[in-house]
C-alpha cells in the first residue's frame, strides 16, 4: 500500500500540472463553477509546484536548497504584508495569506517551468558535447 501510495506522489510531485488538472476537474464536477474550481485548484496545488521545484534543484545541482526555498516565501510573505498596510493602512490577515499564496503559486510555477527547460537544455549539452 506504501508503495502505491509513494508512486502516485511520485507523479504528482513530477507533473504538478497533472495535479492540478485533476483536482480543477474534480472540483468542477463537484462545485458546477469554472471559474471557482480554477482558482480552489491553483490554491490546492501550490505545494505541489514548491515540492516540484525543491526536487528538480535537487536533481539538477544534487543539493538541497529547501531552506532558499523557505526564505523565499517569508520574503514574499513579508513584501505582501507590507504593501497591504501601506495601501489599506490595516493587515486584514485572510486577504494577504490568498494574495501571498496565489503569488507563490505564480513564482513556483513559473521557477517550475524555468528549471525543467534549464535541466532539460543542460542534460542535452552535458550529454551532446561531454560524452
Amino acid at each position: 500500500m506504501s508503495t502505491i501510495l509513494s508512486a502516485f506522489l511520485t507523479v504528482f510531485f513530477t507533473l504538478p500540472f497533472l495535479g492540478t488538472i485533476l483536482v480543477f476537474i474534480v472540483l468542477k464536477l463537484i462545485t458546477k463553477n469554472a471559474r471557482k474550481s480554477l482558482h480552489r485548484a491553483l490554491d490546492y496545488t501550490t505545494i505541489l509546484f514548491i515540492i516540484s521545484v525543491h526536487f528538480l534543484i535537487v536533481t539538477i545541482w544534487g543539493k538541497s536548497l529547501f531552506w532558499v526555498i523557505i526564505l523565499i516565501m517569508i520574503m514574499i510573505a513579508m513584501v505582501f504584508v507590507f504593501v497591504h498596510w501601506k495601501v489599506k493602512e490595516e493587515i486584514v490577515l485572510g486577504k494577504v495569506m490568498k494574495g501571498f499564496w496565489r503569488f507563490s503559486f505564480l513564482f513556483y510555477f513559473l521557477a517550475y517551468i524555468t528549471l525543467t527547460l534549464y535541466g532539460l537544455i543542460h542534460r542535452v549539452v552535458i550529454f551532446t558535447f561531454f560524452t
